[in-house]
């Protein structure tokens, strides 16, 4: 087979939406676990980039992610690309895969009518990406003949977490690749009926689809004429409004298990869905008694457990088998073989404690990030860092005042009608029902302390009158 994709006529859609409960304190609401590094310089979402660029040109890379995420994906794309960049779709609310798939679909084919368009997680590792790159592009060729292609892992245990796709029927393209027809697709199933599809030869549903985009259309009108409608109507002008009208449908259920003419093709790309802990701790480096361990960890006779340590230093003695996860403000420690059941335990401290389930102590902004330092009845403290040539919103608070103190940098201060600079060890008031701002014009970080004190505290208690980044009430 002809192993060269051209990369001109090649598109790729990038799927960032997740939440990634399964992997809490850590994955969060506001950072979720594509935007995470696990190891390396890389966070998922970049590996992910990087392993696509290498036969898909960045201009043609479509990455489709919830609005809330849009100034971190930005940042992590800088570092990473310093012109051509891929292209970011914002969801204004997460509707699953398959409206998220149509929206980038559109643009692309507004450009390409021809284009043969490739799908993938943001999420996931793939260890051998030569074998992976050859497989693609195998799935490539296979479109072209106008199927819709999928590429399946082949299991090497029973999961419980993932969708089968049942293979048949050797498809024969005169190439010598190992392609089948999908005969069914099965939900997840129970440990008993997935060691039954192992034996049978099942593959895992990795969600990569790969197709022509005209192949594509024509399974939306025959299948979701009423989706394709709505998308074809959305414009700059209506995004919201339409989008949040739509349907929340997969790829899998609104397409995939309703087309007639459907490959597979599968291969050892060592891949990881990288789902929950226990997934984590395989991807992660050993020491001698096969513990993975990140963060100040002082550790005496614990074996196969991760230990993860973000705040402190975490001491351990005779553990085996463990997750032991801690951060700033949450502790996680469950049997390795129970991580799935970490979305459970997410889903009740939803109930009761909101906060700690969408964000960390640090959040991250366009302009830099805060940490919450302490927080009490009437009272908070941060923790507040300005990247440079960066400002926040000309902004007031009806509930709080604030006191600036400058631990690092220069800071241009803009308080009511005054504007001027503080250094280091100097500080300023900002009253209530003031409009202020801060701003770093210098090349170096800014770093202040802020006091807040007041009757309500919370991030909703902000009214922008400018902003650099287009969030203006």
């Amino acid at each position: 087979m002809n192993k060269n994709i051209n990369i001109n006529k090649s598109y790729a859609i990038i799927l960032c939406g997740g939440a990634g409960t399964r992997l809490w304190p850590v994955s969060r609401s506001s950072q979720p676990k594509q935007l995470i590094k696990f190891k390396g310089k890389y966070s998922l979402l970049q590996a992910s980039l990087v392993r696509l660029t290498r036969k898909v040109l960045p201009q043609n890379i479509y990455l489709v992610s919830n609005i809330e995420h849009q100034f971190i994906i930005q940042d992590q794309l800088a570092k990473i690309f310093k012109n051509d960049k891929p292209n970011l779709i914002l969801e204004p609310v997460g509707k699953n895969t398959l409206p998220a798939i149509a929206i980038a679909t559109k643009k692309i084919l507004e450009l390409d009518s021809n284009a043969i368009i490739s799908v993938f997680p943001s999420d996931h590792e793939i260890k051998n990406e030569t074998i992976f790159l050859d497989l693609w592009e195998s799935s490539i060729e296979v479109a072209k003949n106008d199927y819709f292609t999928l590429i399946g892992i082949k299991p090497n245990f029973p999961a419980t977490g993932f969708g089968y796709i049942k293979p048949q029927n050797k498809i024969n393209l005169n190439n010598g690749e190992e392609i089948f027809e999908v005969a069914e697709f099965k939900e997840k199933p129970n440990k008993a009926s997935a060691e039954n599809f192992i034996k049978k030869g099942y593959l895992w549903n990795a969600g990569m689809f790969i197709f022509k985009g005209s192949v594509f259309n024509e399974l939306m009108k025959k299948f979701q004429p009423k989706l394709l409608s709505m998308i074809d109507s959305i414009n700059e002008n209506n995004l919201d409004n339409v989008y949040k009208k739509i349907d929340s449908i997969s790829i899998d259920y609104g397409l995939a298990e309703k087309a007639n003419k459907i490959a597979v093709l599968s291969d050892s790309i060592e891949w990881s869905d990288l789902g929950n802990w226990n997934s984590i701790f395989h991807l992660l480096p050993k020491d001698k008694n096969n513990n993975s361990i990140k963060g100040k960890i002082v550790n005496q006779n614990s074996k196969n457990s991760l230990l993860w340590n973000e705040s402190g230093i975490m001491a351990t003695y005779g553990l085996n088998d463990i997750i032991a996860i801690n951060t700033d403000d949450a502790t996680l420690i469950c049997h390795r073989y129970d991580a799935e059941k970490v979305k459970d335990l997410v889903n009740e401290i939803k109930l009761n404690n909101l906060s700690s389930t969408e964000t960390h102590l640090k959040v991250f902004r366009p302009w830099g990030s805060y940490t919450v330092l302490e927080h009490g009845e009437g009272f908070k403290i941060k923790r507040i860092e300005v990247n440079p040539k960066q400002k926040l919103s000309l902004q007031m608070h009806e509930h709080r005042s604030e006191h600036w103190v400058v631990v690092e940098g220069v800071a241009k201060i803009t308080n009511g009608d005054s504007v001027f600079t503080i250094k280091k060890n100097e500080s300023t008031f900002i009253p209530q029902n003031t409009k202020h701002r801060l701003e770093n014009s210098t090349e170096k970080l800014l770093i202040i302390i802020e006091v807040q004190s007041g009757d309500y505290l919370e991030e909703d208690d902000i009214q922008r009158f400018g902003d650099s980044y287009g969030r203006e009430n």
